[in-house]
């Protein structure tokens, strides 16, 4: 079986590699980035309907002036961010299945007026015509360079697990500032938007056909034969 490699930030790192274990795919981790949090102001609340929320950092990472906003409910981008929505004391009204602009189109066609929560880049939305998004950003990515360990073991090959689009084009700026062969690496990623920023001349790239981590892992398993 070939190497699988997973390099997103904590706490999602030890989340993926425990996943993998429980499915018998053994995962090497190395976090090529963290999450930081941004300086960030409340809206008037006044006409808020809800909160859009596409990742469990918003959560993790929002601070104090959560607190306000817990009257709202949340609209989640998938089953991680609503769990971290509820552990933060948030009522979760829908969970979404392909990412935030599909949950947004499948909202009932009656005004609605959401509080975006997001991180310093994040993929942008175009509303349907009865929705209004106001938006916030509560967090920003700081990456990190591969150590020289974690290169040893990339340029034998493998497959690397591939979170965010964030993450997909900083592997692929470290792996050619470290002279890795591209054609020894596979892409798995959790979608197909992801693997744009990753460029070309890889072994094989992938995306999961929802973005959910159980079907990424079952990804990274098929490409391991």
């Amino acid at each position: 079986m070939k190497r699988v490699f997973a390099i997103r930030p904590e706490p999602g790192l030890t989340s993926t590699i425990a996943a993998g274990a429980a499915r018998g795919l053994p995962i090497t981790g190395f976090a090529l980035s963290g999450i930081r949090p941004c300086g960030w102001t409340l809206p008037d609340l006044s006409g808020i309907d809800g909160l859009l929320v596409g990742s469990a950092n918003a959560f993790r990472h929002g601070g104090e002036k959560l607190e306000a906003l817990q009257h709202l409910p949340v609209l989640a981008v998938g089953q991680a961010t609503a769990e971290a929505a509820e552990e933060a004391g948030f009522a979760v009204s829908m969970i979404g299945s392909g990412g935030l602009q599909s949950l947004l189109n499948s909202l009932p066609d009656q005004p609605r007026h959401l509080l975006r929560l997001s991180g310093e880049k994040h993929v942008e939305l175009e509303p349907p015509p009865h929705i209004e998004l106001t938006s916030r950003i509560v967090y920003r990515v700081q990456n990190t360079d591969i150590p020289d360990d974690f290169a040893a073991l990339l340029a034998q090959g493998g497959v690397v697990l591939l979170h965010s689009a964030g993450a997909a084009k900083h592997f692929a700026d470290e792996c050619d500032r470290l002279g890795l062969d591209r054609q020894k690496i596979a892409l798995a990623a959790l979608g197909m938007r992801i693997l744009g920023p990753a460029g070309m001349g890889w072994r094989d790239v992938r995306a999961a056909p929802n973005p959910e981590e159980s079907e990424l892992l079952a990804l990274a398993q098929d490409m391991c034969q």
